[in-house]
């Protein structure tokens, strides 16, 4: 067991604390839901399949840009292990949902009904069991489609917005898997608390598309108010005259931003341009956005003499935006994130140490802790069975997909 240093509250003191999840989940979508309930002190348990061919959570095998998929949407959450195409693997599931108070699932429209755990098959048997399903559609006309990020994206404007035009672009992360699944997770905790008042549970939808929608929703709100469709984020009218990523010595990249007049004068004076300052075609933000097909190309070559650790020093000190070019591995060593304990060790399911990334909040000063690593597949099975009046014979049998 791990925590991050500045996180020292016990389980006992989280939110959820004895709020018990089990979710049937894979990939991202499910699995980011029950890690935000899971790090908000929720005990979740990860049903993952064996038998039938089938060895666990196939996202644990994932390689290339999958593989940090399990390690990172699975931490504090345990591991047990079913064959729930058998009659005695869906008695134990049974059993466990009628120890729960949120089930979650993320798999295709149908399988969950197949089993027999979807939620009209559960709501009459267990009446406070709030049930989440993360899809790709709200039920309506698309509901029967396999969706995909990238397929929402593609549909949902997201990639028409993020590429040059002609050009449609995927963003660089599972933006609508994650964000799918926070809100599967907001839903969960608003049920909870309807239930505190009704007494009874609820099956709450989420969805890529609909999330997709809610994303580019400023888009399609500025058309609604100026009766122009927006363009692409690269071709778009900046509203500001300096917004732009610069190439400087020894090619490097950094982004500056210089947005008001004020800053333009601090920006002027740092590095030496008076000339520019006092030039009265630049006298105004809209003035120099008007410049910018010959200024931009004179401030390049300006800020091509100094190096991006000295344009980022002098940025700092003036209080003027800026951002360094940084690539995702390199936030491992971020000072901000280390000095602050936003990222915290873990252990890796094969045994090896890394870091990781905490949820971006903290409550009463404390990032949400690692309580448990990754777990290993069926983890605690045997933990989970035996409490559930299976003997430890019985226990192991049904944990290997056999009967008990």
């Amino acid at each position: 067991m791990y925590s991050s240093s500045n996180s020292p509250s016990p389980a006992s003191a989280l939110p959820y604390a004895g709020i018990r999840v089990v979710e049937f989940t894979h990939m991202v979508m499910g699995p980011s839901c029950g890690l935000m309930l899971a790090d908000l002190g929720a005990e979740v348990i990860k049903v993952e399949p064996v038998g039938h061919g089938r060895n666990g959570d196939a996202t644990r095998k994932l390689l290339g840009s999958g593989s940090g998929f399990f390690p990172l949407f699975n931490r504090n959450k345990k591991s047990l292990t079913l064959d729930l195409q058998t009659p005695e693997g869906k008695e134990a599931a049974l059993k466990l949902i009628a120890t729960a108070d949120v089930v979650t699932e993320n798999f295709k429209p149908g399988t969950m009904q197949k089993l027999g755990l979807d939620y009209e098959s559960l709501k009459a048997q267990f009446p406070r069991l709030i049930y989440v399903s993360h899809k790709g559609f709200l039920p309506g006309p698309y509901e029967h489609r396999t969706a995909l990020d990238e397929v929402v994206q593609m549909m949902g404007g997201l990639a028409y917005m993020t590429g040059r035009p002609g050009d449609p672009l995927r963003a660089g992360t599972s933006v609508n898997d994650i964000m799918g699944g926070m809100f599967g997770a907001m839903g969960a905790m608003a049920a909870l608390a309807q239930r505190e008042k009704t007494g009874l549970g609820q099956e709450v939808q989420s969805a890529l598309f609909e999330n997709n929608v809610f994303l580019i929703a400023q888009h399609m709100m500025q058309y609604a108010v100026t009766g122009k469709p927006a363009a692409p984020m690269p071709a778009r009218i900046s509203a500001w005259a300096i917004y732009d990523v610069f190439e400087v010595k020894d090619g490097e990249q950094i982004f500056l931003a210089v947005v008001s007049d004020g800053a333009w004068r601090e920006f002027c004076d740092a590095f030496n341009l008076a000339e520019l300052h006092g030039d009265p075609r630049l006298g105004s933000n809209n003035d120099r956005v008007q410049a910018r097909s010959w200024l931009m190309p004179l401030l390049r070559e300006k800020m091509a003499a100094y190096s991006a650790a000295q344009i980022a020093q002098v940025f700092e000190e003036k209080g003027l935006p800026f951002a360094p070019i940084v690539r995702p591995h390199d936030l491992l060593d971020d000072p901000h994130l280390n000095a602050t304990g936003a990222l915290a060790p873990i252990q890796l399911p094969d045994g090896r140490e890394s870091k990781t990334v905490l949820l971006p909040l903290t409550l009463d000063g404390k990032h949400l802790e690692v309580r448990l690593s990754p777990p290993k597949l069926g983890e605690h099975s045997l933990e989970i069975l035996t409490a559930l009046g299976y003997s430890p014979e019985q226990a192991r049998a049904l944990a290997q997909g056999q009967a008990a």
